[in-house]
């Protein structure tokens, strides 16, 4: 790399550009696409990929450019921009200077970042890419660990009778804006790992992401077996076996390269439950640096480790049969761990003593890590009942599972359109901070905006002509079909945008219940609607790819192929043109199937409104102001006449609502109502539903505090640990004696006192609280008070009183004892829990 960028002469410019070409800052900032465009305008826009420009340009073409003042004085104002953004200071270093936390490595068995570095298929990369970005831009030290596909996941084709067709081209690295690790001595960077036939070598590579990075592995290496090389070849691709071998690599060589790289991060961040062998090998490595057996260990590094789940069902959980587990981990677990391989599998089970039982990766995740959050508050919620079972007779309102709704990284989405409105209204600077200065968007006019909106429009339709005219030719479609496709929509009707994965709890079909009245609503000469769609369906999923197949069908109807596009291979390129130019996105999930949803928050910054189920992060974002609703917030799992219902309803508000807001004008052309909610979106939902907010919360929220506890219980020599080791093996041994004595209530005054007496046996009153306990009323939190020890004793039985408002009846409240232990996360880390009336929980 170049140590600085003065005079940049004609041969020093090729590492420059080299440095900004592997540099995916260029994802979302796009100040060098000039420069790439300059080298090779057509191959530029056909992949938007810097490096294979740079790979691919003739040398001459290079010294050409090269030899223009002009050309080397941008480059060197590039590179020197590029620079000191790097090095100077963002929000956590001025918000948290002193914070202590040096590296959070982020797990993720995907990411989302740019078309050219194929190796996500949704929502989870989505959350991931977005995340890394943002942690970039607010100078967070995040650093990512993923899996380099060599096909990554499918690419989608539809056939001309309608099918998806599945095609999976070579990732080739060397087309990919990525480097190989090298150690000091210049050699390939790679890990071995032990299989059961033989020694298993990871590749490594690295991207950078901005101030980011992210570390990939792949299995693709001539000294492994051939069966081993193909590893880490698709995506959510193979069975059992491939699953696990690819959470191995992901989780346990992820690990191992960072200590290989000298990396000691004190949050360990498990982005779902693919990546939960990390608990295992981070305690593993603990226990070699420390010497330290493996409880205390794992006592240390999970105060470190968050687990984020996104799953809203409890059947989507990775699981792996015990004699699949034991083939591959139990040499690990007795050699490696010194533990039992019983042992190991008690930490992925419900019930350690059930030997057929299931291994599961959430559980693991769960058992290992000292915080668990959803990613919507309702799906905190939805998890907290899935997770229940984990923490019997804790009420499900008291689960340790928590939420940071997801979010969308807005410079990634945004439009070149809707880039200059927020520019002009709140500086370049407004996504780098704590977004205060958003509301100032309120002063744009309404000419203003709508003029922005239009001309998004315009590129939508021009795009989608363009790209559905390749589509046709690439199917054999006929001359006149092609040529169709070449004029169908029109910028200035109503276009509404459903993007998503064909599954049939996703719904995509709702909108073709009724077909005759969906061809009303479409072709209506005086208020037109036209629809793009895009999505994929799993190649093993014959429900969804059936879905696709029926909207083909529908499709080719001819008073509807004007009004309808498919736009196949669904990717983020697409999704980048949908977010920026539909003025609808229609979201249908069955509620509350949808943990978060990402895709309607990409067309907040965009002045897109949404149409969505109460689900995911729309359940909480609604409001009448801002955009419509579908559902009446409550769950009907896969009713078909709740179906029907909604299908009703949904046609109800495109006809009654959205139609006339959208087509009902002033004497400008404007339709003031659409643009007071489009504004009210912008101003309310962009921010508050972005990944800057989101890595925010999980810096203040998780990160930090998780840095803090497990520094302490690292500390002189893990003493902290081997303490709350200690209290927890007490506990355990004499819980099953504790025992309530009489407990008992009175009036006095405008208040209840109670008296409980408490026999604690051999623990000492230190190790527990006796809480008085009551249900929420209308939805609020459980009402929790810590009863006080009294001096006196009735024989065995020590005495506790609360004393509490007189505004419930006493039968409302119920005494416990629960574990307390400073620094301990309860009932995470000790789900003990008795009650007076245990029959309340029954």
């Amino acid at each position: 790399m170049l140590e600085q960028t003065e005079n940049l002469t004609a041969e020093s410019v090729l590492p420059a550009l080299t440095e900004l070409a592997l540099d995916l800052r260029w994802s979302w900032n796009h100040s060098t696409d000039g420069l790439w465009r300059r080298l090779d305008p057509h191959l530029w826009e056909s992949t938007h990929n810097p490096w294979v420009v740079l790979q691919t340009v003739s040398r001459q073409v290079i010294e050409e450019a090269c030899a223009s003042p002009n050309f080397r004085q941008d480059v060197e104002r590039m590179l020197q921009r590029k620079r000191d953004t790097d090095s100077a200071s963002a929000w956590f270093q001025t918000t948290h200077p002193n914070a202590g936390l040096t590296c959070a490595a982020y797990f993720s068995m995907e990411f989302m970042l740019s078309e050219a570095l194929p190796i996500y298929s949704g929502g989870l990369g989505n959350v991931a890419g977005d995340q890394l970005k943002a942690a970039s831009d607010l100078g967070v030290p995040v650093i990512g660990i993923g899996l380099l596909y060599q096909q990554g996941y499918f690419r989608q084709e539809i056939d001309r009778d309608g099918y998806q067709q599945a095609l999976y081209p070579f990732n080739d690295p060397g087309q990919l804006p990525i480097e190989p690790l090298r150690d000091a001595n210049g050699e390939w960077l790679r890990i071995p790992m032990q299989f059961p036939e033989a020694t298993l070598w990871v590749r490594t590579w690295q991207a950078h992401i901005g101030r980011t990075r992210l570390y990939l592995l792949d299995t693709n290496d001539p000294a492994n077996l051939p069966t081993h090389r193909g590893i880490a070849s698709e995506l959510y691709g193979g069975g059992p076996e491939l699953r696990l071998q690819q959470e191995m690599i992901l989780a346990m060589a992820g690990w191992r390269l960072l200590s290989a790289l000298g990396i000691h991060p004190e949050v360990c961040h498990l982005n779902e439950g693919h990546a939960a062998l990390a608990v295992l090998e981070r305690a593993f490595s603990y226990m070699q640096d420390q010497d330290q057996p493996f409880e205390v260990a794992l006592t240390v590094t999970r105060a470190g480790n968050l687990f984020t789940t996104h799953t809203p069902v409890e059947a989507g959980f990775d699981r792996f049969p015990p004699e699949l587990m034991r083939q591959y981990l139990r040499r690990y677990a007795e050699n490696e761990l010194r533990i039992d391989f019983d042992d190991l599998l008690a930490l992925g089970r419900k019930n350690p003593l059930d030997v057929s039982e299931p291994f599961n990766m959430a559980y693991l995740a769960i058992h290992g890590s000292g915080a668990v959050n959803g990613v919507s508050q309702l799906h905190g919620k939805v998890s907290r009942r899935i997770f229940q079972p984990l923490f019997p007779r804790w009420p499900e309102a008291e689960v340790p599972v928590g939420h940071v709704t997801n979010g969308v990284h807005v410079p990634t989405w945004d439009s070149a359109e809707a880039d200059q409105l927020w520019t002009e209204t709140c500086g370049e600077e407004r996504w780098r901070g704590t977004l205060q200065t958003t509301e100032l968007v309120q002063n744009s006019s309404d000419e203003k905006i709508w003029d922005f909106r239009m001309k998004a429009s315009e590129s939508l339709v021009a795009y989608t002509r363009a790209r559905l005219s390749r589509q046709l030719t690439h199917r054999g479609a006929t001359a006149d079909e092609i040529a169709m496709a070449g004029s169908i929509f029109d910028p200035y009707a109503l276009t509404i945008g459903f993007a998503r994965r064909f599954a049939t709890y996703k719904r995509p079909n709702l909108l073709l219940y009724d077909p005759v009245r969906l061809i009303r609503i479409l072709t209506n000469r005086k208020h037109p609607v036209q629809l793009i769609l895009a999505g994929k369906a799993h190649p093993q999923d014959r429900e969804g790819q059936a879905m696709i197949k029926q909207w083909m069908d529908s499709i080719v109807r001819p008073e509807v192929r004007r009004h309808v596009a498919f736009l196949s291979d669904y990717d983020l390129q697409l999704t980048s043109h949908l977010v920026q130019g539909v003025d609808l996105w229609l979201n249908t999930p069955r509620r509350p199937w949808e943990a978060s949803g990402t895709s309607g928050m990409k067309v907040l910054v965009n002045g897109g409104l949404n149409l969505s189920e109460l689900d995911g992060w729309w359940a909480e974002a609604y409001s009448p102001e801002v955009g419509w609703a579908l559902g009446d917030g409550r769950e009907h799992d896969d009713d078909p006449r709740w179906d029907a219902h909604e299908a009703e309803a949904l046609y109800d508000i495109l006809e009654n609502e959205v139609i006339p807001a959208f087509y009902t004008r002033d004497d400008r052309g404007v339709p003031t109502a659409w643009v007071a909610k489009m504004r009210a979106s912008m101003v309310r939902l962009t921010a508050r539903f972005s990944s800057n907010r989101a890595v925010r919360q999980y810096v203040e929220s998780y990160y930090l505090p998780a840095a803090a506890v497990y520094r302490e219980r690292a500390d002189q020599g893990s003493r902290r640990a081997i303490e709350i080791l200690n209290w927890s093996r007490s506990l355990t041994r004499n819980w099953a004696s504790l025992r309530f004595g009489e407990v008992s209530s009175r009036p006095e005054n405008d208040q209840l006192v109670f008296e409980a007496q408490v026999s604690l046996n051999e623990l000492t009153p230190d190790a527990v609280d006796i809480e008085l306990y009551a249900e929420s009323l209308e939805n609020g939190c459980p009402f929790r008070q810590t009863m006080v020890r009294q001096a006196n004793r009735v024989g065995p039985f020590t005495i506790y009183t609360a004393r509490v408002p007189a505004n419930r009846p006493s039968s409302d409240y119920t005494a416990r004892i629960i574990p307390r232990e400073p620094g301990v996360a309860v009932p995470l880390e000790a789900p003990q829990i008795l009650w007076h009336a245990e029959e309340m929980l029954d």
